[in-house]
């Protein structure tokens, strides 16, 4: 298991979709809103806020909200490679750098979260809790791709369950 570590984690998945049409569901509010959050909002400059389909550019702040939380994630983009990759400060001290490759007329998509404190609590939140989600989320962004459908649950409020995040697979 050389290579592995609780201070980072990579996660891919190969999706049958161009490489431009899934930096979008990644860059834009629109494209981020369609498969995985609630809210979405990227300001740039002296806090004006970019259209929802304009791309996300390095320095932007974001502020997304999920279905299914009162919490909002903030943070800013430090890499926007057109098309290739996109780069934002997660969850505190965390980074997370999603990369796309056009493979055999499919694109794979690799996840790599990192900068992740190795102290317990963060190895259960950040390593455990956040691999755990970024593994569903990127199976939706496959299932709403490919096939056009979602799988987050939006029916049901579970925000009341505080081990909802932990025990659910869709949220």
């Amino acid at each position: 298991m050389e290579g592995l570590s609780f201070s980072e984690f990579t996660k891919k998945i190969y999706i049958q979709a161009p490489v431009e049409e899934i930096y979008r569901c990644w860059a834009t509010e629109a494209g981020l809103c369609a498969w995985f959050l609630r809210e979405a909002a990227f300001h740039h400059g002296a806090g004006t806020r970019r259209g929802s389909h304009d791309l996300a550019r390095v320095g932007d702040r974001y502020a997304w909200k999920w279905h299914n939380s009162d919490a909002e994630e903030t943070g800013t983009i430090f890499e926007a490679e057109d098309g290739r990759s996109l780069g934002f400060e997660f969850a505190g001290e965390c980074r997370v750098r999603v990369s796309l490759e056009a493979s055999g007329g499919r694109a794979l998509v690799t996840l790599r979260q990192y900068g992740i404190p190795t102290d317990e609590k963060s190895k259960l939140v950040y390593h455990y809790g956040c691999s755990t989600g970024w593994t569903f989320w990127l199976a939706n962004l496959k299932a709403w791709l490919e096939h056009g459908i979602l799988l987050n649950e939006k029916e049901t409020d579970l925000r009341e369950d505080p081990l909802a995040g932990f025990e659910f697979v869709n949220i």
